[in-house]
Formats: structure tokens, C-alpha cells, sequence
């Protein structure tokens, strides 16, 4: 029989003192330890997925020429705060 479930166990090793916080955050917000874990796995794969995506860009834009020469970037803030050079 197929497992269908759209979840999937997986086993971590973590410091106690790492352990311990996510247990007083699960205590504090009356959730589960499991709970707690999903959030911040959650959390960390869609930051890091949003700084891919934004290096890739970064990477496309520079291959195709569209760059800006890091001292106009400079001057042109430098201009906008008032600050001299």
C-alpha cells in the first residue's frame, strides 16, 4: 500500500541549548515541538528560496549588460544624502 500522507519523518540532531529554546517557544505559544520545527523550516527554505531566486536575477541581468558601475551606484547615493567625496 502506497504511502499517501503529505508528510514525511525525518530525524535532526540539534544542541540542547537549541532544544530547550524551541521548547520554551512551543510552551509559550501553546503549540507543539513538531510545530515549532515546521514554522522555522518553513520559514528558513522560503528566505533562502527568495535569495536564490534574487541571486539568479542578479546573475541574468549582470550576463545580459544590465549593470550599473558600482561608483555611479555610489555617487548617485552619496548626491541623494548630501554627503561630499
Amino acid at each position: 500500500m502506497a504511502n499517501d500522507s503529505p508528510t514525511e519523518p525525518i530525524t535532526v540532531r540539534a544542541a540542547k541549548e537549541t532544544i530547550a529554546e524551541i521548547d520554551a517557544i512551543a510552551d509559550a505559544t501553546d503549540r507543539s515541538r513538531n510545530y515549532v520545527i515546521n514554522q522555522a523550516l518553513r520559514q528558513y527554505v522560503e528566505f533562502n528560496a527568495r535569495q536564490i531566486a534574487k541571486i539568479k536575477e542578479g546573475i541574468a541581468a549582470m550576463e545580459a549588460g544590465d549593470v550599473v558601475d558600482a561608483e555611479e551606484v555610489f555617487a548617485d547615493i552619496r548626491k541623494r544624502h548630501g554627503l561630499g567625496r
